[in-house]
């Protein structure tokens, strides 16, 4: 079966027909031009047979050649036999060809023998061209007609695309694959896994393409269109995959940038023509991926004036999704993660009757999607897959895959048999802090700086109520970085402003233990203080959690304000000083909290030196239970074995 599938499909091209019937043409002119035969004689052979008089005819050429033709005694002479005899000689043709030169000479000569030697011949002047001749003059013309045939056909993807039909100018032909019974799409809902709320907005689409009088009967219209909106790889075209599955209707793919050409209306073009397909395959589903491309607000770049190409195209699509006549049943999906660029007509009730916000997965969606992905994979009895999704807070869907082929490869490249659950968080390690460099050169007094640092983190967060619980701390340099603390944090909807606080306490501790140990501060703290900086200013800027700024955000979420500064030079500086109080006295603490644990820092260093990666177990020895009840109880479900 696998084979037959693999076998290429025989295709049928219009200009094989012109090929054979040019050979014929040929072939027909090469044998019966009658010189097949004929051999080129000297001007003496010439002489040899006018004088024993054994020419019948002589036919001058287009006054250049002389075509011979000998009598019927003469052609049994023993000299001329073997050309006679030969395959390609005919009754009547002539036997040999003459290059005589100049033509007057040659007919005073002839004249001159014919009257001396009272010769019987008969000499006729002819002008004539074969059809080989004349190919071969036209030639360079069939060339050049060809070469633009070629390119006219690959500019305008002849074949490639819906409604291409092999003809020359189809370069304003939609280019949207078109998935039907014929074509079976195997992704379906059941693959899907998370998205409930963006499955069930979905699922009532489908549904009213398959049964829509339920709908109809009390008076509902179908929907014009659905626009999903979510960050990247959170399973957007996944789920317009699954439409395509479970539809049962004609189903047209394409992205937005299929529009795009270099040609003036070619977009609008082919809009027209995706709509004129699906109308005709009417009740159908139009999935239009990375719509940005073409549905960017228009007026907003001056650069390129306000009527240039892509904003026709974006005319073209808002005007056949609601326009007149638009009455048939043809549903438009379309996906993006970029919807605040795009243009407000196109947002509209009547057009994109849904916006389906496609999240980030939550731990529960995560656990799902987990499943999906770990079918394949062969599994060791130690995986947690529980433990995992709490582990991969902020991952998407396509995160998670990538997670758990990376855990497969790493598995296999230590030649086990199955994966284990170490494998797969060395695989989180993998992605979020990159390569592990084990080469890299690190001084003694380097890797005990390191180790300070990271102690101070676990140190800190683990003193703090509302810091995430720690999961492990290594020294061992990962990408860019010499060292990382992983930790699990909560599913939080909002976050309070002392939660807030003690993550950037938490984050300042690996700087405060520097201080605190050698009375000196390294590099090493700059993504640390990249993340406190921006915490804190989103704190005073966007949040209004500061009391001296107040209740204000400065924060637009249009993304209009980019070049304009929506406060005044005096609040400036009130914010600066307020993210530089904020930060220096979470450091403070971060420091205070060090100091009253000055020697269990010490033996978390040291441990942290000795064996470069510990977990939650050695903290907790060391530490004992972290001093303050949670009021989620997420680690009670956590396993700590490795």
């Amino acid at each position: 079966m696998s084979d037959k599938k693999n076998t290429p499909k025989f295709s049928f091209n219009s200009f094989w027909i012109y090929i054979p019937i040019f050979v014929i043409l040929i072939g027909l002119s090469f044998f019966n031009s009658g010189t097949l035969a004929s051999r080129e004689i000297s001007k003496n052979q010439f002489s040899k047979i006018l004088q024993e008089n054994d020419i019948k005819k002589i036919v001058v050429e287009n006054n250049n050649v002389a075509r011979i033709y000998l009598k019927d005694a003469a052609e049994k002479k023993e000299e001329h036999k073997a050309l006679v005899n030969s395959a390609f000689y005919r009754k009547g043709t002539p036997l040999y060809t003459y290059n005589f030169g100049d033509l007057q000479n040659f007919e005073n000569e002839i004249e001159k023998e014919k009257k001396d030697k009272n010769l019987d011949f008969d000499k006729s002047n002819v002008e004539s061209t074969s059809l080989l001749e004349t190919v071969f003059n036209f030639l360079p013309f069939i060339l050049l007609i060809a070469i633009w045939l070629f390119f006219m056909r690959r500019m305008s993807g002849a074949g490639g695309g819906a409604g291409g039909g092999g003809q020359i100018f189809n370069i304003g032909k939609s280019k949207a694959k078109l998935f039907d019974q014929d074509t079976q799409v195997k992704t379906t809902f059941k693959n899907v896994a998370g998205l409930e709320g963006a499955k069930e907005e979905v699922q009532e689409i489908v549904d009213f393409l398959k049964s829509p009088e339920k709908y109809t009967k009390l008076g509902g219209k179908i929907p014009k269109g659905a626009l999903l909106v979510g960050p990247p790889g959170t399973g957007k075209t996944l789920l317009a995959k699954a439409v395509a599955g479970e539809a049962g209707v004609p189903f047209f793919s394409l992205s937005g940038s299929d529009f795009v050409e270099m040609f003036v209306g070619v977009g609008a073009s082919r809009v027209r023509d995706l709509f004129k397909q699906a109308q005709q395959k009417s009740p159908s589903i139009i999935f239009i991926d990375e719509i940005d491309a073409i549905g960017r607000a228009r007026g907003k770049n001056s650069m390129t004036g306000g009527n240039d190409e892509r904003e026709n195209t974006l005319n073209q699509l808002l005007t056949e999704m609601d326009g007149f006549g638009t009455d048939t049943n043809v549903i438009v999906l379309a996906a993006t993660n970029r919807a605040d660029i795009l243009d407000k007509a196109l947002m509209r009730a009547g057009r994109f009757d849904r916006q389906i916000y496609v999240d980030l997965p939550d731990l529960h969606e995560r656990r799902e999607i987990f499943e999906v992905h770990i079918k394949p994979l062969k599994l060791a009895d130690d995986v947690n897959i529980e433990f995992l999704a709490q582990q991969t807070p902020g991952f998407s869907g396509a995160d998670i895959a990538n997670m758990c082929n990376e855990a497969a490869l790493i598995a296999a490249r230590n030649d086990k048999k199955a994966i284990h659950h170490q494998d797969f968080l060395d695989a989180v390690d993998r992605i979020i802090g990159g390569l592990e460099k084990k080469n890299k050169v690190i001084t003694p007094k380097e890797k005990e700086v390191i180790a300070y640092h990271e102690a101070g983190h676990a140190t800190v967060s683990w003193m703090l109520e509302h810091a995430a619980p720690l999961v492990k701390v290594t020294i061992v340099p990962r990408g860019q970085s010499l060292g990382a603390a992983w930790y699990l944090p909560e599913e939080r909807k909002i976050v309070q402003t002392e939660q807030m606080l003690d993550e950037m306490c938490a984050t300042m501790g690996g700087r405060a233990a520097e201080k605190l140990m050698f009375n000196k501060i390294s590099t090493g703290a700059l993504s640390d203080l990249e993340k406190v900086t921006k915490q804190a200013r989103a704190m005073v800027t966007v949040y209004g959690l500061n009391d001296k700024v107040g209740n204000v955000t400065y924060y637009d979420s249009s993304g209009n304000d980019s070049f304009v500064k929506p406060y005044s030079e005096s609040t400036a500086k009130v914010i600066d000083e307020e993210i530089s109080e904020i930060i220096e006295g979470q450091y403070v603490r971060a420091i205070d909290i060090l100091k009253n644990n000055q020697d269990k820092l010490t033996e978390l260093a040291d441990l942290l030196l000795e064996k470069e990666v510990i977990f939650k177990d050695d903290l907790i020895k060391i530490f004992g239970e972290r001093p303050f009840e949670k009021e989620k109880a997420t680690t009670d479900n956590i396993s700590t074995e490795e």
